[in-house]
């Protein structure tokens, strides 16, 4: 089995930055809800909230949309995103394949369905942007996957982030992504 990274690793960009961008752009009722980001943000730089927390701070605009608005805009981004993906991938593809990320299911499971891969990612609620459970980011990575696929091997590892490297580490061979999409192999 090959398990691949999203952001930066298959996709060109980060899905949940273009995502927000897009939002602005059609939906401009989102943009009060930018102020309350930008100073979560401030704050999880200085180490007052988590990640997670300056996040959650970030899809409070789910707050303005029911779920069925949800799915129409998501897949009206992925009408104009999909060319994002990286062409080698879409090569290499296979239907065993696991996509690992830090993104939230909202944004990413369409995608992940149509191109017929396994998705990990974290889980967020669509009704008011909280988490559940903790991002799925660099330790919490390797727990879901064993949670998913017990004792199963990886075989080859792709991501962009050095924050991959305990799942990198489970790997028989890892490559690193950089940001013009060339695979090098992932020296740990």
């Amino acid at each position: 089995m090959n398990v691949y990274d999203f952001d930066g690793t298959i996709y060109k960009g980060d899905s949940t930055r273009d995502f927000i961008f897009y939002l602005l752009k059609h939906y401009p009722k989102v943009i009060k809800y930018i102020p309350a980001f930008l100073f979560a943000t401030i704050k999880y730089r200085f180490g007052i909230i988590s990640k997670t927390k300056m996040k959650e701070t970030l899809y409070r605009f789910l707050n303005s949309f029911n779920d069925d608005e949800i799915n129409r805009i998501v897949n009206e981004f992925w009408d104009e995103h999909r060319k994002n993906i990286y062409g080698w991938y879409l090569k290499k593809r296979d239907d065993s394949d696991v996509i690992i990320s830090a993104s939230p299911r909202f944004i990413l499971e369409q995608i992940c369905k149509e191109l017929k891969v396994n998705l990990i990612c974290s889980e967020v609620n669509k009704e008011n942007g909280d988490y559940i459970g903790l991002n799925c980011y660099g330790e919490e990575k390797v727990k879901r996957f064993y949670k998913e696929y017990q004792n199963t091997k990886i075989n080859e590892f792709y991501s962009d982030s050095k924050s991959d490297t305990p799942l990198a580490k489970l790997a028989n061979i890892a490559y690193l992504v950089d940001k013009n999409g060339k695979i090098n192999k992932w020296v740990l």
